[in-house]
């Protein structure tokens, strides 16, 4: 349709992957060298700035291939979520994918199979996809080296690494954020006012007892036919959002408390960041 394809264009313009005339920036070129969704490319190539590609690479990879958990029986199912609950990441969804990737990694080296089948089927995950993940970011990694990207080395789970994969992940996915609204996890979009909920197998409700729904998430998708929920969620401070996200772009935002929000917090930081380059 016309509305999607405008859409899609605006989309991209706001990252940044359009030039002046409507042709592929820079950005875009190297974007499209890549074959992932234009937000996850942009990530990736923003976890170049910010000194994290080891671990963007390995969650585009696990976004990427096919889900990697599996339902389990009925009997079962207890036993697998106290099981999985030991792989959930406090920072979110995507950190979680991150550390399940790697954890299987690790076993692949030194557990030969069928070991590490048998960790999948206790945690319920699906080998066959997570091997998937491997061969997909090998693939990514070697657009990487052929393109010269740097490549940083693996720093997952120290608190600067942290924040460099949240600030990677809004330079790319700032198109896809939602607010609580009223505490009791109903997310409204900032690009539109659909209200949709947290997923079942989000971490956020899977911790024992369930976490406080996040004042504002990033997503990695949603659709009105999967239950009215977000996919792959984790937390992000609004203060960072809008630090990465163009001005352009929160401007131009749909009337909302959510919008008003941004552009006050927005304003505070502009002041801060002016303060602190007066001279003394």
């Amino acid at each position: 349709a016309p509305e999607s394809l405008m859409q899609a264009l605006e989309d991209l313009d706001y990252l940044a992957a359009l030039d002046d005339d409507g042709n592929l920036s820079e950005v875009g070129i190297i974007m499209s060298e890549f074959p992932l969704d234009p937000e996850l490319a942009k990530a990736l190539i923003a976890s170049c700035e910010f000194d994290c590609v080891e671990e963007m690479v390995s969650l585009a990879a696990m976004l990427t291939a096919s889900p990697c958990f599996v339902r389990p029986s009925a009997r079962l199912e207890e036993a697998v979520a106290l099981r999985q609950r030991a792989l959930l990441h406090p920072h979110g969804d995507h950190f979680t994918l991150i550390n399940i990737f790697n954890t299987f990694q690790q076993r692949e080296c030194w557990h030969p199979r069928p070991g590490d089948e048998g960790w999948c089927r206790a945690h319920a995950l699906s080998a066959e996809a997570l091997r998937l993940a491997g061969v997909v970011r090998d693939e990514l990694l070697e657009v990487m080296r052929r393109i010269e990207l740097p490549v940083s080395p693996p720093a997952f789970g120290s608190p600067d690494n942290l924040l460099n994969v949240q600030r990677a992940l809004i330079s790319g996915y700032f198109l896809k954020v939602a607010r609580d609204i009223d505490g009791s996890g109903n997310y409204v979009m900032l690009t539109h006012k659909h209200v949709a909920h947290l997923p079942p197998g989000c971490c956020y409700l899977l911790w024992q007892p369930p976490r406080r729904p996040p004042p504002w998430v990033l997503y990695h998708e949603f659709t009105i036919s999967q239950d009215n929920c977000l996919r792959v969620v984790s937390e992000i401070q609004p203060q960072m959002l809008v630090k990465l996200a163009p001005q352009y772009y929160l401007s131009n935002l749909p009337p909302s408390e959510s919008r008003d929000l941004l552009m006050e917090l927005r304003e505070k930081v502009a002041a801060a960041e002016d303060t602190a380059g007066e001279p003394e």
